[in-house]
């Protein structure tokens, strides 16, 4: 995992694609469906009036669903 990759999303973006991206959500519901499940998370951590730990997984949760509609687009934009 590079360094950016860890202070952006907390994980690789290989680790992004295999576990939401192929997900059962994914498969079964699209990616938009896991898009819009990150959202609701982070909606609700916020809500729950989130700490600075919580704000900062919030923030890489938030790049995560960035990263997978930039994945989106692409993949539209290529076929």
């Amino acid at each position: 995992m590079t360094d950016f990759e860890t202070k952006c999303y907390g994980m690789s973006e290989a680790d992004i694609r295999s576990q939401y991206m192929q997900s059962f959500t994914a498969s079964r519901c699209g990616l938009e469906m896991v898009v819009m499940g990150i959202m609701s998370d982070c909606q609700e951590m916020l809500a729950m009036g989130a700490g600075p730990r919580a704000v900062e997984h919030v923030r890489k949760q938030m790049n995560v669903a960035k990263f997978i509609l930039s994945e989106m687009m692409e993949s539209k934009e290529s076929v």
